[in-house]
């Protein structure tokens, strides 16, 4: 058995990507952000993302903002733009992300 909130790196020059399982063209991940924003993502797969602990705020190329905590979800579909803005910098910010076809 393992735990989502364990054996997370002290240290975070940039956001920890840790594949969980995969079967077929299926990923789920574990990615932990302190403090980190991304540059614009273009996913050739949809994406479910849940905030697991912390806060984050995904902006979509269009103008959409969502300010999430934890509990709080997202389906992207495959090719819409965004990107992480900000992330909380004093503690982590746990993700789970699903990518799918």
């Amino acid at each position: 058995m393992q735990n989502i909130f364990q054996d997370i790196p002290d240290s975070l020059g940039e956001e920890f990507f840790e594949i969980l399982a995969s079967a077929g063209d299926t990923r789920i991940k574990r990615i932990v952000s302190r403090g980190h924003s991304t540059d614009w993502y273009d996913q050739d797969q949809n994406e479910f993302v849940l905030v697991l602990q912390g806060a984050a705020r995904v902006e979509f190329e269009k103008g959409r903002v969502e300010e999430m905590v934890a509990g709080d979800w997202l389906q992207i579909p495959a090719h819409v733009k965004h990107r992480v803005a900000w992330t909380l910098e004093n503690t982590e910010t746990v993700w789970l992300a699903v990518h799918y076809s």
